[in-house]
């Protein structure tokens, strides 16, 4: 038995556009609420952090002779 391919003439090309179209809005949607969520919990981190949280400078313990950690 040959090959044997189904003609889809100009169908195919209709279909994958139409699929492509409302794939790409899809994705724009879901981007742009995921951006603006993304966004409001940064702006709430950063509020929070700057509330309740301080930066604390960084300390190195030289151990005494005698310590054996």
């Amino acid at each position: 038995m040959s090959n044997i391919k189904l003609n889809t003439g100009n169908i195919e090309k209709k279909v994958t556009d139409a699929y492509k179209t409302i794939e790409d809005g899809v994705v724009k949607g879901y981007k742009a609420i995921e951006d603006a969520v993304v966004g409001s919990y940064q702006k709430i981190e950063d509020k929070f952090v700057e509330k309740f949280l301080e930066v604390e400078e960084e300390t190195i313990e030289i151990p005494e002779e005698g310590d054996n950690e």
